[in-house]
């Protein structure tokens, strides 16, 4: 058959048309990710000032100096943490914020167990559920953002979730032990708070692992922006499992660039927004905005898991496929985790 005149012109551009295709995405995400700074800066500019020009600062006690964290000083730190909630609640109320005075009552009521409370600010609180003492299976939950003493209640929601799962010989540790970024602020899109917050984590952990003991499993399952953090503190970890969920990225290209021993699994519910947002990072007014490659992505090359229909929230919703999964690698069992 005679070739038409336009045929090798259209072979020879094939391609070219193959190269310029991964061009034009990445282009694409950058154009969107700075389109979502400008509307999260213009939105902050407006709303982050609005917000703490309404609400006043609100008064609570420094935090306890309290015994060294062992087994067997444990009860005493729980009460310590206690009383000083119940503090922090009186003065909430006298300062008039029903909403914080009913939260930090809420943690100093007698069957709570804290291993740090610090009501000042947005509020840190760090609980244990469980017999942390007795546990050979212990995960710790860091939160992403939004998270505070108003919304704790939500987070702690999941850690409970998760401990009905783990049976008497699991504990779970729900560690706001950082201040969170708002969803709707500039700090979202930086590490700056991660950088704050990874020594924080670090230290934690290195205490915690001399009350559990060397033989303890010990987990880290990091939502959101705790993953940034996560990724920022993985250095060292002395733990079995790195868990990310819902991950706008950790700050780093590859599992591979976290160096840790531990086993490094990601999920992604399939209803989760973070999916749309752009996996990238730009230099901008001499900070970093973004966290790099996703970690679900085959290149990250974490130990990618289901987690069904999960939206941002909802990765420890009870009785779903993302909270199964999450209770197998906590319990040890790897071997029954399938691969997405």
């Amino acid at each position: 058959m005679r070739r038409t005149a336009g045929e090798p012109r259209a072979r020879r551009a094939e391609p070219r048309a193959h190269l310029v295709e991964p061009r034009a995405r990445l282009v694409e995400g950058l154009r969107r990710l700075r389109r979502t700074l400008l509307a999260v800066a213009v939105v902050a500019a407006v709303v982050v000032p609005v917000s703490a020009a309404a609400r006043p600062r609100i008064p609570a006690p420094a935090p306890a100096v309290l015994a060294p964290l062992t087994a067997p000083n444990l009860d005493r730190i729980y009460g310590a943490n206690r009383a000083d909630a119940a503090r922090a609640a009186r003065m909430a109320a006298d300062h008039g914020d029903r909403t914080r005075a009913a939260a930090d009552r809420a943690l100093a009521a007698p069957s709570r167990r804290l291993l740090h409370f610090d009501g000042r600010g947005t509020g840190r609180a760090v609980e244990v559920l469980g017999d942390l003492a007795h546990a050979d299976r212990v995960a710790v939950l860091v939160p992403g953002s939004d998270t505070s003493l108003e919304t704790y209640g939500r987070f702690r929601a999941g850690a409970l979730a998760l401990k009905d799962r783990l049976g008497p010989r699991g504990a779970v540790v729900a560690w706001l032990g950082y201040e969170t970024p708002g969803t709707v602020s500039t700090t979202v899109l930086t590490p700056a708070r991660a950088k704050d917050a990874a020594p924080r984590l670090r230290a934690f952990l290195r205490g915690l692992r001399g009350v559990v003991g060397p033989a303890a499993h010990l987990s880290l399952l990091c939502h959101s922006y705790g993953t940034v953090v996560c990724g920022r503190a993985a250095p060292g970890l002395d733990v079995s499992d790195l868990v990310l969920l819902g991950s706008p990225g950790t700050g780093v290209p590859s599992a591979a660039a976290l160096p840790t021993p531990a086993r490094v699994w990601a999920a992604r519910g399939s209803a989760d927004w973070v999916g749309h947002v752009p996996h990238a990072s730009v230099g901008l007014f001499g900070t970093t905005v973004g966290f790099g490659t996703d970690p679900v992505s085959p290149s990250f090359g974490a130990r990618v898991f289901p987690a069904g229909s999960a939206g941002h929230s909802g990765y420890f919703a009870p009785g779903s496929e993302s909270l199964a999964n999450l209770t197998r690698i906590v319990l040890g069992d790897t071997s029954e985790v399938p691969r997405a």
